[in-house]
């Protein structure tokens, strides 16, 4: 398909680009009023994921609103959990819970791997119905936690400081782990390999509790599933997002993906040395950065921005931009770096 902008795609791509493409991270939710709106008529968060016409709704609007060079799906990492057989529920101002979670090996005998086309259709038919409305403005970007942080939730029950009982589990009994890893990857894969088949021409994996793991572990019982994921997407580009991992970033570098995003802690200097010049790098503005005001926020993104012109660029936050900001305040981000790269 061709796209009346696909910087994006070129960028992810490490070829030429007339400029730097940006998006944001949790660009399609509630710092948009346009959005509240659509929330407002509804039982809650999941009937707005689980259901597509709107899903596709406000995923478009950022695009329409903020002018960013690419939709994300609107969705989210717990679908997969779920669609394996292990429910959640979305706590307003509390976030995620897993009634039921995975304690024993037994537990794992109630867990599938799904067909996404069953299991997760909702978001599937958004993607459609969203290829369909964007008639080529811009690409969209497809995602999926990554296997240790959909782990984590399944075992912990929720958020949490510490993942105290997630990595209790990892010590405690490793073999239910690699073996809960696997099926989480295995799902992962066919909802990603789906939604590409939809029309996504952008994935990304999502590793948000990266960063509580210690190096040891990270390679043991993350980086290896993540590896498996992106040597099984050759279709389009694949970015992993491992917040807090600074730690693996030269093995992330290894890893058979196109981009590898960083979170605000990662210098990106040091990092294009770490990972070398063939990757691209995406990020890495701090999300409170937008809370200044707008000559401050034009300023740090320009500072941002010369510390990545050593190679393949994607500009976007260090993490999803925060509930409270302003729109215009994102704008300013986004026309800073449209007009200045």
């Amino acid at each position: 398909m061709s796209y009346q902008n696909d910087l994006i795609i070129r960028a992810a791509k490490g070829e030429q680009v007339e400029r730097t493409p940006v998006w944001l991270m949790r660009q399609a939710g509630r710092i948009l009023k346009e959005y509240r709106e659509v929330r407002a008529r509804l039982s809650g968060f999941k009937e707005l994921v689980e259901t597509p016409e709107l899903a596709a709704e406000v995923t478009i609007q950022p695009v329409d609103l903020l002018n960013v060079d690419a939709a994300i799906i609107f969705s989210d990492i717990l679908v997969v959990p779920e669609a394996m057989g292990l429910t959640y529920e979305m706590v307003e101002k509390k976030g995620p819970h897993f009634p039921k979670t995975i304690e024993t090996e037994s537990d794992l005998t109630n867990l599938i791997i799904p067909d996404a086309y069953e299991g997760l259709a909702y978001t599937l038919d958004a993607i459609k119905i969203t290829k369909k409305e964007l008639a080529g403005r811009v690409p969209i970007i497809g995602f999926a936690g990554a296997p240790w942080t959909i782990f984590s939730y399944m075992i912990e029950g929720g958020g949490s400081k510490t993942f105290s009982k997630a990595k209790k589990m990892l010590y405690t009994n490793p073999m239910l782990s690699h073996k809960l890893l696997e099926m989480i990857s295995d799902t992962t894969i066919k909802y990603l390999k789906a939604q590409i088949e939809c029309g996504v021409e952008i994935v990304q994996v999502f590793d948000s509790w990266a960063g509580i793991l210690s190096e040891e572990q990270y390679k043991e019982f993350a980086l290896p599933y993540i590896a498996k994921i992106c040597d099984s997407i050759e279709e389009v580009p694949v970015t992993v997002f491992a917040k807090g991992a600074y730690f693996v970033r030269r093995e992330i570098g290894q890893l058979n993906c196109r981009t590898i995003g960083l979170d605000w802690n990662m210098d990106p200097i040091h990092s294009r040395e770490l990972i070398g010049s063939n990757k691209t790098l995406q990020g890495n503005l701090d999300p409170c950065v937008l809370y200044s005001d707008f000559r401050t926020i034009e300023k740090k993104t320009k500072e941002m921005l010369d510390k990545f012109k050593g190679g393949p660029h994607i500009a976007n936050l260090g993490h999803g931009v925060y509930p409270d900001i302003k729109p215009d305040a994102v704008r300013c981000f986004i026309d800073t770096v449209k007009t200045y790269s």
